[in-house]
């Protein structure tokens, strides 16, 4: 009978890269034991017996059963996800909808509110105006700065769910407010921290209840695999899978071995990239052509010092507005060289967006100025290429 990898947890142990690289990995001193991750390429897993299977469908046992269960290759992308966000456990899942969805589904009910920041990456937000009221779900929108909290409460209030920095304008949410309100009204406390990755920000430690990742971006890091991740605390990760398995969200185990692959990398990376970033951001910030640049690193930023309080550095993206709106941003996008003109974020490779054409898609101009989102806004993911490469195709683009 096959039976889940147990891992010692060494999160408290080691700092983050040590612990992207080493945690959830099973013993590896013994001879001809393999450094990489193996891959557990299969659909299904044999038993010994039928009495060993009774013990399975009756919860006794840990034994894997088929993938959408559970796979030892997901198992070790879920212990390496926990200990990096400091978590009881984590479940991966086969992309960041299906982490956000999974988990906000797991904490809500037909009847029940939702409380959630109006600055959202588009899917998230398209996935609470266009599903949730179908399902009889109600979700209350709120700034930021969360002001008004208290007067959208409601007794049949469940959840907060905020996301920060947030998608593509990069404003910040007080973690401290969010959680002390959440833990005030006993509502389950959910975030989005993918732009912020777990090596600049552990909401959990904070009091969230869960962290949900696209874990397509910076955990995995290069642009080769659509995945997700939901982490917090044990009972609540069993929820969560749950939900995987009934709505058939499960990671396959190839986009794991990616994801792990990934993951061991991620601290050089996000390191290496924020200080990208930010050269980015300074020179954007003098260009004639530019009306404002979106980055928490730069003093102009309206949450440059809650930036400086909560995060361990300012991240990977930015955005900014041209002074030609639309037609301006346009041509600097047809115009870029290095930067690839792609959707997504988090890679190795510089990319650049337009919202309104990818994650802000078929939003009115109204909830686009709730969203802090121009028409002539572009979206920037900074890679991890040369810096006076980037500069000079950005003076080249905006010429």
């Amino acid at each position: 009978m096959k039976k889940k990898t147990s891992v010692k947890h060494v999160s408290k142990k080691y700092g983050p890269q040590t612990t992207a690289i080493h945690g959830g990995e099973p013993a590896r001193h013994g001879v001809g034991a393999p450094v990489g991750t193996p891959i557990c390429r299969t659909s299904t897993f044999t038993f010994s017996s039928t009495a060993e299977m009774k013990l399975w469908a009756e919860g006794k046992s840990k034994a894997y059963i088929y993938s959408r269960y559970g796979n030892p290759t997901l198992a070790v992308a879920e212990q390496k996800i926990a200990e990096l966000e400091g978590a009881g456990a984590a479940v991966v899942t086969a992309s960041g909808m299906a982490a956000i969805s999974s988990a906000l589904l797991g904490a809500l009910k037909c009847g029940d509110e939702l409380i959630s920041t109006a600055q959202l990456y588009g899917g998230s937000y398209r996935l609470m105006r266009d599903l949730f009221p179908d399902m009889g779900i109600k979700v209350h929108q709120v700034g930021t700065d969360l002001a008004g909290l208290e007067g959208l409460l409601s007794p049949r209030t469940k959840c907060l769910y905020v996301e920060t920095p947030t998608n593509p304008t990069l404003r910040l949410v007080d973690l401290d407010k969010a959680i002390s309100f959440a833990k005030k009204h006993r509502l389950t406390a959910i975030i989005d921290n993918t732009f912020a990755t777990p090596v600049l920000q552990n909401p959990l430690a904070m009091g969230f209840d869960m962290v949900v990742h696209s874990a397509t971006k910076a955990l995995a890091g290069h642009s080769d695999v659509i995945a997700g991740a939901v982490a917090g605390s044990k009972e609540w990760m069993k929820r969560i899978q749950h939900m995987v398995i009934y709505l058939g969200g499960s990671m396959d185990p190839g986009a794991a071995y990616l994801l792990i692959r990934g993951m061991k990398t991620l601290g050089v990376r996000v390191e290496r990239q924020c200080a990208n970033a930010m050269t980015v951001a300074k020179f954007l910030d003098k260009h004639p052509k530019v009306a404002r640049v979106h980055y928490p690193g730069l003093v102009s930023h309206p949450d440059h010092k809650l930036a400086k309080k909560q995060m361990r550095g300012f991240g990977t993206m930015l955005a900014f507005d041209l002074k030609g709106g639309l037609p301006a941003a346009r041509k600097f996008c047809d115009r870029v060289r290095l930067f690839l003109l792609a959707a997504s974020l988090g890679g190795v490779e510089s990319l650049v967006i337009l919202p309104i054409y990818s994650s802000h898609y078929n939003m009115s101009l109204e909830e686009l100025k709730h969203a802090n989102v121009e028409p002539g806004t572009v979206r920037v993911s900074v890679g991890l290429e040369d810096a006076e490469d980037l500069i000079a195709d950005l003076k080249q683009a905006l010429a």
